[in-house]
């Protein structure tokens, strides 16, 4: 049987509104396929946080994992700082 590569990023928690979800902000740099320069894009991912215990500004690592709901196929693993 293969282990399953799951992604996983870090990035700081925007709303934490919800129950049990928090949405983290992960923001990468990446360049420019023709003019080479360097810019930042972000997008926003709606993570699973069971005890509800991560706030607004937290840095946390989340994992990819099966859906949990509609748009949820993260979860928080722990936090950074």
């Amino acid at each position: 049987m293969s282990e399953v590569i799951k992604r996983k990023f870090e990035g700081e928690v925007v709303s934490d509104k919800m129950d049990k979800t928090v949405v983290v902000l992960i923001t990468s740099v990446k360049i420019h396929p023709k003019y080479k320069k360097r810019y930042k894009s972000s997008k926003k991912y709606k993570a699973h946080d069971e005890k509800n215990q991560y706030q607004v500004g937290d840095v946390v690592i989340i994992e990819e994992c099966r859906p949990l709901s509609k748009d949820k196929r993260w979860r928080v693993v722990k936090k950074v700082k």
